[in-house]
């Protein structure tokens, strides 16, 4: 039986940036002494800013080396959430919910038109141009105001359309910054076409 020795990441690989072991050490320092490992959702958020937006297997492994923790331990971590990308990505990752509200109210053809404008046939292959990447995510938490997607862990864009959601991909491609929340014009959760009860307020005495 062939035994495969595991040799760790080579200085140079990957490492942190000297402001980004300030960071890192910060956020260690918010765990009591012993429970360090706390800190890998942090510590691998703040690798996958400098590595332009994906984890690499030395960057994962760093961070496992950083925290003194088994690597495997930190594999387990990346795969698990799907904030964190195990390949390049492209400048902006378009997330769409896939889950019940929004799957009812047409993701598939949110889905479909996102492909489409970033000019990919597959999830997670980065467009030609290098701005987007599309996959599909479970719950955004935004169920009132479905289909929704996300923009790179940062901005939701709520009650699209196929037209809407190529809109917002290409105001981005243009370097703009597309308004977040609803694209019809909804307030908050508010029912489509406005308030139907408690329209005006009353003075209490």
């Amino acid at each position: 039986m062939k035994v495969t020795t595991y040799i760790p990441p080579q200085p140079g690989d990957f490492e942190f940036t000297p402001e980004n072991i300030e960071k890192a050490k910060s956020y260690i320092a918010r765990y009591p002494e012993g429970r360090q490992a706390s800190a890998v959702l942090w510590l691998l958020y703040l690798a996958q800013e400098q590595n332009d937006g994906w984890l690499s297997v030395p960057a994962i492994e760093y961070v496992a080396q950083f925290l003194n923790m088994a690597p495997i331990r930190v594999h387990e971590v990346v795969s698990f959430y799907t904030m964190f990308k195990r390949r390049p990505v492209g400048r902006y990752q378009i997330q769409v919910c896939r889950t019940t509200s929004c799957w009812l109210r047409g993701s598939d053809e949110i889905t479909k038109a996102c492909m489409e404008e970033a000019g990919v046939s597959r999830f997670e292959e980065v467009s030609a141009d290098g701005f987007f990447s599309v996959i599909e995510v479970e719950c955004l938490g935004a169920c009132c105001n479905a289909p929704v997607f996300q923009v790179s862990n940062e901005h939701y864009y709520e009650d699209l359309t196929p037209e809407s959601a190529k809109a917002v991909m290409k105001a981005l491609r243009n370097g703009e910054a597309p308004q977040p929340g609803s694209q019809t014009g909804r307030i908050s959760s508010e029912p489509e076409g406005g308030l139907t009860t408690l329209t005006t307020l009353q003075e209490t005495t």
